[in-house]
């Protein structure tokens, strides 16, 4: 009984949260709404006993993924209000592209039928219960045992899609100042830290250390006078 409630609860907030995430008009509160959304189905997901997927939900998804989602949008400067100028140029478009959507996910609700083994899986029992093992266990033991050669190529595949990222978006900057850790290495405190005996109420004049004269006062230019001109010719 207390699991059907659980279920109930994060599979309520779960959708409403989704639709926030849809419908919210800042960006971070869409963000905020889908990191929401993240921990109520990493609570079905416990629910269901998939300790192993929920956590790594939560520790991916919402430590990574939604994080660097939200310190994106926070730091672009997003002009919200040109981008509502294109709304009602752009909704047809975006009406069509929904309604084919709805369209498809309700062509594939009608067609679908449970297989007739789906009742026997639901009561099949637990992969690597019979030798005594966990569920984290036992998707271990397929991943990084069984599959072991597929799950590093996966790994190579996105490290170079990384990689190829970070080259299409590199771009040369003039005048930026590089590090470099030869010279780093080869510094000696001698001649980078200087060690001063300041007298007690001794100012930075005492110490030689004078302020950087101020530049010349520009003097401001004479105005011209003004030319007074007679009136009828000639004075009286």
């Amino acid at each position: 009984m207390l699991a059907a409630i659980a279920f109930y609860v994060f599979a309520a907030v779960l959708v409403a949260s989704a639709a926030m995430v849809v419908t919210a008009r800042n960006p971070v509160h869409s963000v905020l709404f889908l990191i929401l959304a993240f921990f109520n189905a990493a609570g079905l997901f416990l629910i269901a006993g998939a300790e192993f997927l929920a956590m790594i939900l939560v520790i991916v998804y919402v430590g990574a993924v939604a994080v660097l989602f939200l310190f994106v949008v926070m730091m672009l400067d997003v002009d919200f209000a040109r981008l509502r100028e294109g709304f009602q140029r752009y909704a047809p478009i975006g009406f069509a592209v929904g309604l084919v959507l709805f369209l498809e996910l309700a062509f594939v609700l009608w067609a679908w039928t449970p297989a007739p083994e789906a009742g026997g899986l639901r009561m099949h029992p637990q992969p690597g219960a019979e030798a005594g093992l966990s569920n984290t266990e036992a998707l271990a033991r397929v991943l990084y045992t069984d599959n072991v050669l597929l799950f590093q190529a996966a790994g190579v595949i996105l490290l170079i899609a990384m990689i190829g990222a970070i080259v299409l978006t590199l771009r040369e900057r003039p005048g930026t100042r590089r590090q470099v850790i030869a010279a780093q290495l080869a510094r000696v405190p001698g001649e980078t830290v200087v060690l001063r005996q300041v007298p007690t109420g001794a100012g930075l004049k005492d110490l030689g250390i004078l302020r950087p004269p101020l530049p010349p006062a520009e003097e401001p230019e004479a105005l011209p006078e003004p030319e007074h001109h007679g009136h009828g010719g000639g004075h009286h």
